[in-house]
């Protein structure tokens, strides 16, 4: 589990510094900040479309060490043909190489995260270790922007690209050395269409209600937490401290870090669900209450709460997904569920484009109640039974076999207890 870890570390490492790294390029290079925003949308908008594609390839895969070996190394080329192409060739071909590298990222993101089901058996240590890996998204957010930042300052923006790239390098060999089981809990996997595997997975999301609510909550959070970064720069300078934006988001992801951090000391004793509401109405007080605050100090610390509770929900994300998802299609459905709540994200990005200093607090505090909204929105779907896809209805296609039952919750992948 510590290879994995430090794998995953340095995968994300790599992803999270990009947005800072290109922007940097870009304005030394050509002095428009808007060029590294269009190649920074190329590498975020094709996460959504190659999401089913990555984790059918992925899950069929008879050597998964070689695969995301080799996902990872095309990240790594990406990053490393991004830095000395940005400035220096037409703008539709940095465009292109930049979409061919956000092809691996939900390889980097939900990819391999569904990996952890084949380095250890189900049980307790397997939902602590969920929380542990998601401890890696959030150092992650904290040391790849810092990293990017200081060698670009130290040596130059294309610097800090390349050792980017040379991190998600690093992954790519660690890759190559994780002791992997064979199988999926225990069961051989039955040779099908990679188009029926890409339809089972996206299917699978939508008809298990317990995954639907997670992947519909958590998208809408996003979408607020996608804008959190323009907002947090421009709160700060409406505080009288125009530096301190990213103060405020480093508050944010070590507080993030502090929660998962908190998972995996504490035997889980609630059930996942109540964690995941928990988790987002408590980020949506902590925003709430930023937005209300006249100090950069008290922001921070709002942020940092904020940030715990988010690091709960993405512990607990994880953890739905791997309990609520069939064996042959849990990598399927971890990496459709990243590259939704990475689309999700880049639009709140946009949105926040519209954002100014006087607006700040007020774009803060939709940001909250789009938390609060998610937490809503996953109650009702769980609730819901009225949907026409629900997998409590018989297949209508004889010759499909069915990817989802209504007792896929009780298959023992973990400790916790079960929601009838």
């Amino acid at each position: 589990m510590l290879r994995y870890l430090v794998t995953a570390f340095f995968a994300r490492l790599a992803d999270e510094g990009m947005a800072v790294a290109v922007v940097m390029l870009a304005i030394d290079r050509t002095g428009s900040a808007a060029h590294g925003a269009f190649v920074l949308t190329a590498w975020m908008a094709p996460h959504v479309f190659a999401a089913p594609l990555a984790g059918a390839v992925a899950a069929r895969a008879r050597r998964p060490r070689l695969f995301y070996a080799g996902a990872l190394g095309g990240f790594a080329m990406a990053i490393s043909a991004l830095a000395i192409s940005i400035g220096r060739i037409p703008l539709p071909l940095a465009l292109t190489i930049a979409a061919a590298g956000g092809c691996c990222g939900p390889i980097v993101s939900g990819g391999l995260s569904s990996l952890i089901t084949r380095l250890l058996p189900a049980g307790g240590e397997r939902s602590r270790a969920y929380s542990w890996d998601a401890m890696t998204y959030n150092a992650a957010a904290v040391a790849g922007p810092g990293t990017a930042g200081l060698v670009a300052s130290a040596l130059s923006p294309a610097t800090a690209m390349l050792v980017l790239s040379a991190a998600a390098a690093c992954a790519c060999v660690l890759t190559a050395l994780l002791p992997l089981r064979t199988g999926v809990e225990g069961s051989p996997v039955v040779p099908t269409r990679l188009r029926r595997d890409m339809a089972d997975g996206v299917r699978t999301v939508w008809q298990e209600r317990e995954l639907r609510a997670i992947t519909a909550a958590t998208c809408l959070a996003f979408t607020g937490i996608g804008a959190l970064t323009t907002t947090s720069v421009l709160l700060a300078t409406s505080l009288g401290s125009a530096g301190a934006g990213g103060l405020l988001m480093t508050a944010f992801a070590v507080g993030a870090m502090a929660g998962t951090l908190g998972m995996t000391r504490l035997r889980p004793t609630v059930l996942p669900q109540r964690l995941a509401v928990i988790g987002l109405l408590g980020t949506a007080l902590g925003l709430a209450a930023a937005a209300l605050v006249s100090s950069v100090p008290v922001a921070a610390v709002c942020f940092a709460a904020a940030g715990a509770c988010d690091g709960l929900v993405l512990a607990v994300t994880l953890r739905i997904r791997a309990d609520h998802s069939p064996p042959q299609l849990r990598t399927q459905v971890f990496t459709i569920g990243a590259g939704l709540k990475i689309s999700a994200a880049a639009t709140g990005s946009a949105l926040a484009g519209l954002a100014t200093v006087g607006t700040a607090h007020w774009y803060l505090t939709g940001i909250a109640l789009l938390q609060a909204a998610a937490a809503l929105l996953y109650t009702l779907v769980r609730r819901c039974s009225c949907s026409p896809c629900s997998p409590q209805e018989p297949s209508r296609s004889p010759r499909r076999r069915p990817v989802t039952t209504t007792n896929t919750a009780a298959r023992p992948d973990s400790e916790a207890p079960r929601v009838p």
